[in-house]
């Protein structure tokens, strides 16, 4: 069954979310380096290293979710890039506060 509205594709995501990034040992280690606003978080579901000694973490944490995005695009028959947005929102739901996200328009907030 393909879910193509954003509604389906949050849902079927949503559970899963949690068990896949909440319980992963780095996402300790990227909450404190979002918190030392070291790290970012994109409109597309992706890290952004905000400064030099970020970038590896960032390059692990970018490989698994891109992987992540993969498997559950195939799984419901979208584009990656659908499940990657559908994650950035639940994980700036998630991320601590301080944590700054990259807009789709190019502007910064900070949650």
């Amino acid at each position: 069954m393909k879910f193509t509205r954003r509604a389906g594709l949050s849902a079927l995501i949503a559970l899963p979310f949690a068990g896949i990034l909440a319980n992963s040992a780095w996402a300790a280690s990227l909450d404190d380096l979002r918190a030392a606003g070291k790290v970012g978080e994109r409109y597309d579901g992706l890290a952004v290293a905000l400064s030099d000694d970020a970038k590896g973490a960032v390059e692990k944490v970018n490989k698994k979710r891109r992987k992540i995005y993969q498997q559950k695009a195939a799984e419901q028959g979208v584009k990656a890039e659908s499940v990657g947005r559908v994650y950035a929102e639940q994980i700036m739901k998630k991320a601590p506060p301080g944590t700054k996200f990259l807009k789709e328009d190019g502007n910064w907030i900070t949650k």
